[in-house]
């Protein structure tokens, strides 16, 4: 399935493109460009969250029956429609509701790229798919913005149409692209006599490694990515004294470090245990904070915090390529083969949580509460590492290191639900 994997990563890339174009200036572009308030600007961004809060729930069971390929088309047409009336709305109604259908395109998207991801990999591979598709995306995310930027100009409200034009262009082609795929078939064939095996939101919830699992996804995504843009950016500025223009560098950095340690990365973790991987992500989070305590609270040069904020940054970049290739290809391996795309979509679900709860809890606090900002979130990252090496205790030897399945016909222990099979061949995931 070479080819296939080439062109989902390539699909996914350009979406990623499309997006870079828009997301950093959607904020000023509603409230500045089309002069609807800094009210309506944030009721936009929040209905663009919530929206994937709305849709979640249901995308996994629809991914199951009818296929990632079908969804993610769907997906991708419904989010260049909302690119398309975002770009045109100069109203606050047109506005929201154009902001709730990108959203919602958007926010299926993940799941189903990341299903059509394990349908074209298995275990032994699987590591290496998911970090070529953070590497690709957050590339294609960097590239945008800066391509963006030079285009932008707030005196010029078509400028930001042609920005949501090349957006909605850009998810045209993921879906195009996409339909050319040959998807390898799903398993569905029962032996005679034997139940159809179960599903639903009762047997995830009693997988407990899934479970865990999510609870540690919350916490990274909550005190990592939920983060960036609201209570680490305000602490910086407030507590560092450090100029908004920097933390334009300072999020540089953090994408140069992924794109440049992405696969220097990987050698270095494909063959570790993904629980002690995590664990390593938090230790270094916890210090990437403390570097940040020492920006803002550290009484040092001005030079010296802005250097300890890109520093932190950076960091976090460095982690985020340490779970690229660990935590999404778990989902996978812990998912029964007829609910892939419900744990998918039930870890897109937590993560979208997390990114709505972490900047209403971190803003706040990293504007005044300088100091019991950083205890939390060292105290945060540590809990990270903790809930890692707890959660190495549920896996199997080959979910928490897949290069053990380098036998493809090899027939493995797999961590299922209770009232599931305990077996099955290592080549279905």
């Amino acid at each position: 399935m070479g080819a296939a994997l080439r062109r989902i990563q390539v699909g996914s890339a350009l979406s990623a493109f499309g997006l870079g174009f828009t997301v950093p200036y959607l904020y000023v572009y509603v409230a500045q460009v089309r002069d609807l308030g800094a009210g309506t600007a944030g009721v936009v961004l929040a209905v663009f969250a919530m929206a994937a809060l709305a849709v979640l729930p249901f995308t996994g069971r629809v991914i199951d029956r009818r296929g990632p390929l079908s969804v993610l088309v769907v997906a991708s047409g419904t989010a260049s429609v909302g690119a398309v009336a975002l770009g045109l709305s100069g109203g606050v109604t047109s506005s929201v509701l154009s902001a709730a259908v990108l959203g919602a395109g958007t926010a299926v998207m993940q799941p189903a790229l990341a299903t059509m991801l394990v349908r074209c990999s298995d275990a032994s591979t699987r590591t290496r798919v998911f970090a070529m598709q953070f590497f690709l995306q957050n590339l294609g995310l960097g590239v945008g913005g800066l391509v963006g930027g030079q285009l932008v100009d707030v005196a010029r409200p078509s400028s930001f149409t042609v920005l949501f034009l090349i957006e909605a262009a850009m998810f045209v082609v993921l879906g195009v692209v996409a339909a050319t795929v040959r998807m390898p078939h799903a398993p569905t064939a029962l032996a005679a006599g034997t139940a159809a095996p179960r599903s639903g939101l009762r047997v995830l919830l009693s997988h407990r490694a899934m479970v865990q699992l999510c609870v540690l996804g919350f916490v990274i995504f909550f005190a990592c990515y939920g983060q960036f843009e609201s209570g680490l950016a305000a602490y910086g500025t407030e507590a560092a004294g450090i100029a908004p223009s920097t933390l334009g560098v300072a999020l540089a950095a953090n994408t140069a470090v992924i794109v440049l340690a992405q696969f220097v990365v990987l050698r270095l973790v494909e063959r570790r245990r993904r629980s002690r991987v995590i664990a390593w992500v938090g230790l270094i989070w916890a210090f990437a904070w403390i570097v940040a305590g020492y920006a803002g609270l550290g009484h040092g040069s001005q030079t010296m915090a802005t250097a300890a904020m890109i520093s932190t940054y950076a960091l976090f970049g460095l982690g985020e390529a340490m779970l690229s290739p660990t935590v999404a290809p778990l989902v996978a391996d812990l998912a029964p083969e007829a609910m892939v795309g419900q744990y998918n979509s039930a870890f897109a679900l937590v993560k979208q949580l997390a990114l709505a709860v972490g900047p209403a809890v971190g803003g706040p606090m990293g504007a005044s509460l300088h100091g019991p900002y950083i205890v939390t979130f060292v105290l945060f990252s540590l809990g990270i590492s903790v809930l890692a090496l707890k959660l190495g205790r549920r896996l199997t030897a080959v979910q928490d290191k897949p290069s053990l399945a380098s036998v493809p016909s090899r027939v493995v222990a797999v961590s299922l639900p209770e009232g599931e099979p305990a077996t099955v061949p290592a080549a279905a995931h």
